[in-house]
């Protein structure tokens, strides 16, 4: 199936969906998400594979297992292709249209104090920071989850110490919900913010490990 842009029926869906987020408005309205949300996905996915690599499409309910909100489906449609542990491109359809992304989401304590030594590494530090204020002045968002103190071992007056607290670094750029999400174009568009975070993601794919 070749990508023709997520039609307006998607947005619409998952506006729908965070009024009534329930299994009959579900089991209704489901051919709407197969047609409009997970095809498409499916085929921008596909297009992308080709460069960067297969990614998975999650599953569209939630674990409410240990959840305070019982609500059993997710507001979003997400797809990740991984390279690394926990380390990839992201794209994401909600009611507030598109979303990129690319980094390392998480990473486990041996990989986390890896990631730590090279952010403080003269050398690997230095280039991280370069591209992380190169992606800042193409309009992504530094993000993921960050430390309010100082992480064990190191000092607060590190030069690198904003990016030492962080356990996980995204760039992110919103597409939003631009007319162009509704053409074929929209796969030139994410395949550049892929692009645009590759150096990224293979940082941390290289420095990730012992």
């Amino acid at each position: 199936m070749e990508f023709t842009g997520f039609p307006v029926a998607a947005l619409d869906f998952y506006d729908d969906l965070e009024v009534d987020n329930t299994k009959s408005f579900w089991d209704k309205h489901k051919s709407v998400y197969d047609e409009s949300v997970k095809a498409p996905m499916s085929a921008l996915c596909e297009a992308l594979g080709k460069e960067f690599g297969e990614a998975k499409i999650f599953r569209p309910y939630r674990d409410v297992r240990f959840a305070k909100d019982k609500t059993p489906y997710k507001t979003h449609q997400g797809a990740f292709v991984r390279v690394a542990d926990a380390t990839g491109w992201y794209v994401e359809l909600s009611p507030r249209g598109v979303r990129t992304g690319g980094g390392y989401y998480h990473a486990e304590a041996p990989r986390l104090a890896a990631l730590r030594e090279a952010i403080a590494h003269d050398t690997y530090g230095a280039e991280l920071e370069k591209l992380v204020k190169a992606l800042e002045r193409r309009g992504f968002t530094i993000g993921g989850d960050v430390l309010k103190t100082t992480p064990r071992g190191y000092d607060r007056s590190h030069p690198r110490i904003d990016l030492l607290r962080h356990k996980s670094i995204i760039a992110s750029h919103v597409i939003g919900f631009e007319p162009v999400i509704h053409t074929p174009k929209l796969l030139d568009l994410v395949r550049k913010d892929w692009r645009a975070t590759r150096p990224l993601v293979e940082w941390a794919q290289r420095h990730g490990t012992h």
